[in-house]
């Protein structure tokens, strides 16, 4: 009988799972943080609190141990939230389908007003990824598989690519020989010479959401791993993977040590390829592009995806030993408000870092100091997340958008008089 148990019973919640979505939280806001919340600043920035050797290694490991690694395990864990759902209700006879194309409706709202913010938000992306798992929902395991591969080893780049190549070798034809090419010169954005919060808001939504677009879906293709992180979470939902940990700790250290040389090893054969430009693939107009750049990315991709594998799994056997995972059970109130935190993260970059607000100073400060700011912020919403979730069931926003999914007025506050 307990082998018939969803995941998602409240008797048998996992609680490795949100202490897993705060860690992967953690490493988003440290990311942001270096990254300045992917927010422009005048090159005249005032310089302050550098420490240039540690700054240096500061970026190293926000570049080459955290970028694209934590917001993996995020996107992962959305996959699973999926199945959770979508399985919960199954047990009880209800087909959450309409429901959740409704869910992911309103959250697309959340996360195009977040993007007035700052424009890296993913929220908006995750809710149309979430539209697209629906009819992946009862698909058979192996074509899961084969999506999961498609999308994760560059299948639409590779298409991408050739009807780029096809097109530019057209325009390089019909150019004459005589065609001088005109070069704009840079302007200043309005939202940099005269700063404001509406002229952040313009430019967010007026240049840097087809800069978003086309990072997703253009060349680089980021979107196309995050969707197959999310077929994966679906897929890794479906075997129970998460349901049976406690029995396979095992095959947790053999999956870890697996998934780590996996990683060394796809880093090294990176290494041997000859030095290549991969940011070509942001603005490719009138250049072809090689099979060799579309090997090397999907060579980055896959390093990526393996090395979040392996910090997923190494988080999950750290967990499970009493002594460190009293310790990692901290995470789990950030990873419980998750939706709420990762906003309000988004918020507080803006503040931060907007020329109309506080981007005159910590705009200038290095990689060391921004990075602790970066834990300070993620502590202090820990705190208060576990203060909240003391007296309330969800966070904020959560709460705000369950009751908005089931258009009515959810439970908030917990009833103490039970205990």
């Amino acid at each position: 009988m307990e082998q018939n148990i969803s995941l998602s019973t409240p008797l048998k919640r996992i609680t490795v799972l949100d202490a897993l979505r705060g860690f992967a939280l953690l490493g988003v806001i440290l990311m942001h943080m270096l990254q300045h919340f992917g927010i422009p600043s005048l090159a005249d920035q005032i310089e302050t609190l550098r420490f240039p050797a540690l700054d240096e290694a500061v970026q190293w490991i926000g570049y080459n141990v955290i970028m694209g690694r934590f917001i993996n395990i995020f996107a992962f864990l959305f996959g699973l939230s999926f199945f959770i759902q979508m399985d919960r209700a199954a047990k009880k006879g209800i087909d959450f389908r309409g429901r959740f194309v409704w869910r992911m409706i309103i959250l697309l709202a959340m996360g195009l007003i977040s993007h007035a913010f700052y424009n890296v938000e993913i929220i908006s992306v995750y809710a149309f990824f979430g539209l697209l798992m629906i009819p992946l929902y009862k698909a058979k395991n192996w074509v899961l598989l084969v999506l999961f591969f498609f999308f994760l080893l560059g299948g639409p780049r590779l298409i991408q690519i050739y009807k780029h190549n096809q097109t530019t070798k057209i325009e390089m034809t019909n150019q004459k020989e005589d065609a001088v090419e005109i070069r704009e010169t840079p302007q200043i954005p309005e939202y940099l010479k005269n700063p404001s919060f509406l002229n952040s808001v313009k430019y967010n939504y007026q240049e840097r959401f087809t800069g978003k677009l086309s990072y997703q879906f253009g060349l680089v293709g980021r979107g196309y791993i995050t969707f197959a992180l999310f077929i994966l979470g679906l897929f890794v939902g479906r075997i129970r993977f998460f349901e049976k940990l406690a029995g396979q700790k095992g095959q947790n250290k053999k999956l870890f040590i697996g998934f780590l040389l996996a990683t060394i090893l796809v880093i090294v054969l990176i290494n041997l390829l000859p030095p290549l430009n991969l940011r070509i693939l942001f603005r490719p107009d009138g250049q072809i592009l090689s099979p060799s750049i579309a090997f090397a990315k999907t060579l980055e991709d896959l390093s990526l995806v393996l090395s979040s594998a392996a910090l997923t799994l190494g988080f999950i056997l750290l967990y499970q030993k009493e002594k460190i995972g009293k310790y990692l059970e901290a995470l789990s109130p950030y990873g419980r408000t998750g939706l709420t935190n990762y906003l309000m993260q988004g918020v507080i970059g803006c503040l931060l870092f907007s020329p109309w607000a506080f981007g005159t100073t910590f705009s200038g400060w290095g990689a060391t100091a921004l990075f602790v700011l970066g834990i300070m912020i993620y502590i202090i919403q820990g705190i208060i997340s576990k203060k909240w979730l003391q007296d309330y069931l969800y966070g904020p926003l959560e709460w705000l958008w369950r009751s908005l999914t089931y258009l009515d007025f959810q439970p908030f506050r917990k009833d103490k008089t039970k205990h």
